[in-house]
């Protein structure tokens, strides 16, 4: 996806992430990781969001002692970084490991408006 997404899909994964950063500093480690996962939904289809909420659910695993979100972090961090671009995205996918990297989910109303928006087509 180009610049232009990337520019205007920032604030909503903004807040997401730091809505992720407020119940991770809580201790509400559940309800972190489904920031990261809205943040997921949200900026996937520009490789610098992909990347960075990987990373961020990579960190999370760390310190969460998850070995499987650790090891499934790996593989979808690779493969953010060298698919995004082309388009190979699934759209909806909520980026855990406890969910097929190629799965497409149905998209939340209102991640669906924030995307047609960041996309100029709202």
């Amino acid at each position: 996806m180009n610049r232009k997404f990337t520019k205007n899909i920032a604030p909503v994964v903004k807040d997401e992430i730091q809505l992720y950063e407020v119940a991770n500093s809580k201790g509400e480690n559940d309800r972190a990781f489904n920031h990261l996962e809205n943040a997921h939904v949200l900026g996937q289809e520009s490789t610098y969001w992909h990347v960075k909420v990987h990373f961020l659910m990579f960190a999370w695993s760390i310190r969460n002692r998850n070995t499987k979100e650790f090891f499934g972090q790996i593989l979808r961090i690779v493969g953010a970084l060298t698919k995004t671009a082309i388009g190979l995205v699934p759209i909806g996918n909520t980026g855990g490991s406890n969910i097929s990297p190629f799965k497409k989910l149905p998209l939340k109303p209102e991640h669906r408006v924030a995307i047609l928006k960041a996309k100029g087509n709202a």
